[in-house]
């Protein structure tokens, strides 16, 4: 009968660590799916960040050189106009001396 009873006691003892291992097993797998989940989260937060940043400084850069190639253009327009003019008066004042 005693033993009988040792038996089944370590058998329940035995049931009992078991589950308790289980427990843990499925806590620390929980754990980690979780900080895997967050992780990747993160990093496709901070990669949609930086590809953000990344599009809108070429935009700005993009539409800055675009303004000062249209500055230079003008500039360079009003250069020759002016040239044109002052080359155009030049030949008038020339003519009326002549």
């Amino acid at each position: 009968m005693r033993l009988t009873s040792c038996s089944s006691v370590s058998s329940e003892g035995l049931g009992a660590a078991l589950e308790t291992v289980v427990v843990v097993v499925v806590a620390v797998v929980v754990v980690v799916i979780v900080v895997v989940v967050v992780v990747v989260v993160v990093v496709v937060v901070v990669v949609v960040v930086v590809v953000v940043v990344v599009v809108v400084v070429v935009v700005v850069v993009v539409h800055v050189a675009v303004v000062i190639e249209i500055v230079v253009a003008v500039v360079v327009v009003v250069g020759f106009v002016s040239v044109g003019l002052t080359a155009a008066a030049a030949v008038v004042v020339v003519i009326i001396i002549i």
